[in-house]
């Protein structure tokens, strides 16, 4: 039979998550409120011109 707890011991993340994960973490990706705040600012300057 498998020995869960050996094999949880055992166990390794593979390096192509890790790298993954900190690819995504780094990635500063504008959501679309970023989107529309920026939208917003961009407006709001022209109408004080």
């Amino acid at each position: 039979m498998i020995n869960f707890d050996e094999e949880v011991r055992k166990f390794k993340p593979c390096l192509e998550v890790s790298q993954a994960e900190d690819a995504i973490y780094k990635n500063d990706v504008k959501d679309i409120t970023d989107v529309l705040t920026e939208m917003m600012q961009q407006l709001n300057s022209k109408e004080e011109k």
